[in-house]
Order: C-alpha cells, then structure tokens, then sequence
C-alpha cells in the first residue's frame, strides 16, 4: 500500500501554530534503514513494551484475532501469542525492512510450530489498514502513533476494523520526551527543528472523536541514563531519528558537534551519567456498539407485548 504523503498540524506539542511536515514515506525510509539492528538497538522500545504488555494482565479478553499495530521487528508477537491462547496475531507496519526482520523464522525461533501458524504480517500504512471492518477484537500498539504523519486518521481506522466491544491498547510518545536533547540542540544547532510528539489529552479527544467508551489516558516519565554523550545520541537515532521533510538538511559542523557534545556532558549527574526523558502515554479504550439516532423508533409486535405484559 502507498504511503500518503501531506503535512498535519499537530496541537498541543507546543510545535507552533502551521503544519508539521512530515510525510509517510520519510518514516518508512528511515525505519528501513534502522530494521537490521532495531530489535536490540532501542532500549525505550523494549522497556515500554514490556510495560504495556502488562497491562494486558488486568484486561478480560479472549480474542480471536490481534492487530498489533506499527509492529516493527515484532518484538511482541511472542507475549501477545501467550496471553491470548487462541488469538491469530496480525503485524502491521509500514516498513517492509521492519517485517522482514519480523518474519516467523527470523525472531522467537523458540516458539512452537502451532504460534508460528498464528502469526502473519501485512504492510501497510496505520490509516488505511487492509482488514475487513469489525475483524479484530483488539488493537495493540507499541510506541507507533507518536510517529505517524496524522494520528487523527488512525483512530477512526482502528475503529472501522475493530468489533464493537474490541479493546484498543497503545503507548505513544508525549511532549515532554527528550527534553534534555531539545534543551542542548537548542544551544548549540539553532536551526534544528525536532519532532513534535502529542499531548495525552488530544490523544484521548481523538479516541473519543472516533468512537471509543470512556478512554482511559495516563503518562508516566521514564528517565534513561548513559555512559556518554554519543551513547545517547545513538539511542535517539535508533529510536527513528527525525522524520520531519524541513529539518536542516546538512550534518552539524565539527563545532557544532562538539558544542552539542559539551552541552550533554554538562548535564551529567552525582554519578556521572547522562539522562533523557521519555513521556510515556498510555490509552485503552473499548469500541462502542452504535448508538440508536435521535428520534428512532421501535417496532414491537403485539403479540410480543402481551406476552410481556402477561409475565409482568
């Protein structure tokens, strides 16, 4: 499926009143230059991973069918087989480079035969998802929407392809992440133009806008520390680097970087490390069944009324 490419204003990042440009097609290219080495490269991935899987733990489902949304490497193929015993799991991600890494032989090789038999993978973009409208009981999602061009767009494309009562569960990034960095290139890289992330609240008027029951939206800071500056930078890179078209389109000048260097290592700690934050947005929401439009009727036979009328 073709990415589609436009800008979108992003509220609530605090990225300015116009559109932030990013197009579909730099996330892809980025994310596939980054496959090879992903799963093991992006320490944040795994740990938020790990920690929306156990939310899983306090959730009533028995699903037939799992999208796991922006799967990357699928890293959560193999927790998400586990929980749901009968689940088929569905990995969804617009890099090709990311899926092939996901393949059944290339990851969990220690999984039985029957949860490999369970496991497909589709390319496509989150918002124009190639599944029939109410075929999944749930939508999970790892660290994905905060990287799509519209997140406005995939929530109602969530919904059309989730069952009514289906569960969404996701973690996105939020505003506050990589302060530390922002602060530093501010200083030393004033052209730099970083990658807004969206606040909490907008994310759940989003789900509220597409359907979903009483979204429940916490966030919680996650702060990972380093042993250097360019441990740091390398952990932001594998991340997904900066998507945006209008970044500075040249490499920092020696004095550039080493200021930015300088600036990180100004901010080490009592013990000698380098911190950055993460903002960790977490949303779990149920599809609602249709609602009857204002004014509708209901036919009742008589028949059927007597009968009740009887036994009350």
């Amino acid at each position: 499926m073709t990415p589609e490419a436009g800008s979108v204003e992003r509220s609530g990042t605090g990225a300015g009143p116009g559109p932030v440009p990013i197009r579909a097609a730099t996330v892809q290219r980025q994310f596939d230059r980054r496959a090879p080495g992903f799963a093991h490269a992006s320490a944040i991935v795994r740990e938020v991973g790990g920690r929306l899987a156990e939310r899983l733990e306090a959730v009533r489902l028995d699903p037939r069918l799992v999208v796991d949304l922006g799967c990357g490497t699928g890293a959560q193929r193999a927790t998400l087989l586990k929980r749901f015993a009968r689940a088929t799991w569905i990995g969804v991600d617009l890099s090709p480079a990311m899926l092939h890494q996901a393949r059944p032989g290339a990851y969990a090789r220690w999984l039985p035969a029957a949860l490999r038999r369970r496991a497909l993978r589709v390319c496509a973009s989150a918002d124009q998802l190639p599944l029939a409208g109410g075929s999944a009981d749930c939508v999970y999602s790892n660290l994905m929407l905060n990287w799509h061009p519209a997140p406005h767009r995939v929530f109602p494309e969530i919904a059309r392809v989730l069952a009514d009562g289906g569960l969404l569960l996701f973690a996105s990034l939020g505003p506050d992440t990589l302060r530390e960095l922002r602060e530093a290139c501010a200083a030393a890289l004033p052209r730099v133009r970083p990658m807004p992330f969206v606040d909490m609240h907008d994310l759940g008027d989003m789900m509220v806008a597409a359907g979903f029951a009483s979204p429940v939206m916490d966030a919680e800071i996650l702060r990972l520390t380093y042993a250097s500056g360019p441990q740091l930078l390398a952990e932001v890179r594998a991340l997904g680097g900066n998507p945006r078209d209008d970044r500075h389109p040249g490499l920092p000048s020696g004095a550039q970087a080493r200021r930015l260097l300088a600036g990180l290592e100004a901010r080490r700690d009592a013990e000698g490390r380098i911190a950055l934050t993460f903002e960790v947005t977490y949303g779990l929401g149920w599809k609602a069944a249709p609602r009857a439009p204002a004014g509708a009727t209901t036919t009742i036979p008589v028949d059927q009324l007597r009968r009740q009328l009887r036994r009350g």
